[in-house]
């Protein structure tokens, strides 16, 4: 209800919805200096989470910078990226499954070199569907992560990977878009197995849901991380491709944090 009472885009839902589906409060906004004092006043423990590329507006006690092997380079490539490699406490590399052996040797490489103090621990990147049964064999629209699939680089995300393992046929959306959907294809040419989820506001929504309609397809695999059926309406029937995060070394990611929150209550200093 509160991000529609202000009007979220679908960008800022991505960023909010899957933090207040698990429970968390979640404070946003422009003034960094308010928003901090306000969730400190509430919480005991603040998680700043920084999105796409962004370095964290506080100074935090504990910084944990994930990598992702899928795009190896890129760390060094974007200054905040690289800013983030180079002050992380614990550096996280996620989808660990889904990565080659060279992507994941730059990325200790680069970790040795710019980083050496970090902590580096692996995750997976596990993905299901909430209704594979739906999706098996079918003709599949998928919408991704607009971020990611457009300026990200990313031809593909979870709701690709997912309806390609269901065995699903991925329906190129591009010959049904419209207006900036249509732009968005013309602007990012690696993009054509998969729809971005753009909405930045009343006209991309609009194109969004319309091209989503024309698209000739037995249903929508939505891999963007929010209920995309509650942002528009249309008449295909859609299926979450979620993922989650799962250990894929030792220690642990949980065990890093404990050992780091024990250490700081016991008096040994704030970290980073």
């Amino acid at each position: 209800a509160d991000l529609d009472r202000h009007e979220c885009t679908i960008e800022e839902r991505e960023e909010y919805e899957p933090h207040i589906a698990a429970g968390s409060v979640v404070y946003a906004g422009a003034d960094y200096e308010k928003i901090l004092a306000a969730a400190e006043r509430e919480a005991d423990v603040v998680v700043w989470d920084g999105g796409n590329n962004d370095t964290p507006f506080v100074r935090p006690d504990l910084l944990v910078t994930l990598l992702d092997p899928l795009r190896a380079g890129d760390e060094l490539r974007y200054f905040p990226s690289r800013w983030n490699l180079e002050r992380a406490d614990v550096l996280l590399v996620a989808k660990s499954e889904e990565a080659t052996e060279d992507a994941l040797a730059t990325l200790h490489a680069n970790a040795r070199t710019h980083n050496p103090r970090a902590r580096l621990v692996h995750g997976r990147s596990p993905i299901a569907l909430d209704d594979e049964a739906a999706v098996r064999g079918k003709r599949a629209l998928v919408v991704e992560d607009g971020p990611t699939t457009t300026h990200g680089g990313m031809g593909y995300g979870a709701g690709y990977l997912a309806a390609s393992r269901a065995g699903a046929t991925i329906v190129d959306p591009r010959p049904w878009a419209r207006g900036e959907i249509a732009e968005a294809f013309a602007r990012y040419p690696h993009l054509h197995d998969v729809l971005p989820a753009l909405g930045y506001g009343n006209e991309q929504l609009a194109d969004l849901a319309a091209t989503i309609e024309r698209v000739e397809c037995d249903v929508v695999v939505v891999g963007t991380p929010i209920d995309l059926g509650h942002v528009i309406a249309v008449g295909k029937p859609m299926v979450r491709a979620r993922y989650s995060y799962a250990d894929a070394s030792e220690p642990t990611l949980g065990e890093l944090v404990r050992d780091w929150w024990q250490q700081r209550s016991r008096g040994g200093g704030a970290g980073a």
